[in-house]
């Protein structure tokens, strides 16, 4: 598993660690071989991703995370060779907000965005109900078994 990680706001060592034990392990769940798979990660401002949110969904809005996959499903990924499965760019600053407002820490919500960026890559998505809730349950099984499970928010 090769993950090309931006040196433009990149977070520290510990959490890329982690974004990689979850991409093998989004990619064993899916049976697929991680020693062939390449994805490219950057890490950008709310002014960034709201531009590439503009540009590629029409959306003038910040949002969290934008997954661009080379293939429309697992299908489609070839066999055999080398596979750019495609790139994710992550808003560091509405992560970090988003941790804040969530309640955990930035190291599960970027994790998290990492794992939900993944499933898109995979030919996974959230436009219906039952997708959405196949998606969440994949992404919460892989932050369980990662020791990110969301803690409970005290009342």
């Amino acid at each position: 598993m090769e993950i090309v990680f931006s040196d433009e706001r990149k977070p520290g060592d510990s959490i890329l660690e982690k974004m990689y034990e979850a991409a093998e392990l989004c990619l064993k769940m899916q049976g697929l071989d991680s020693d062939r798979v390449t994805v490219s990660v950057t890490f950008v401002s709310s002014g960034e991703i709201k531009e590439l949110n503009g540009l590629y969904r029409n959306i003038d809005q910040v949002t969290d995370v934008l997954s661009f996959p080379q293939y429309e499903g697992p299908e489609q990924i070839p066999g055999t060779g080398q596979v750019l499965l495609g790139d994710v760019v992550i808003c560091t600053e509405q992560a970090l907000l988003q941790a804040d407002d969530f309640g955990h820490s930035p190291e599960r919500e970027l994790v998290y965005l990492f794992v939900h960026s993944m499933l898109h890559l995979l030919g996974y998505d959230h436009g219906e109900e039952q997708e959405k809730k196949d998606m969440r349950q994949f992404e919460e099984g892989v932050m369980n078994r990662l020791g990110l499970q969301r803690e409970e928010l005290e009342s």
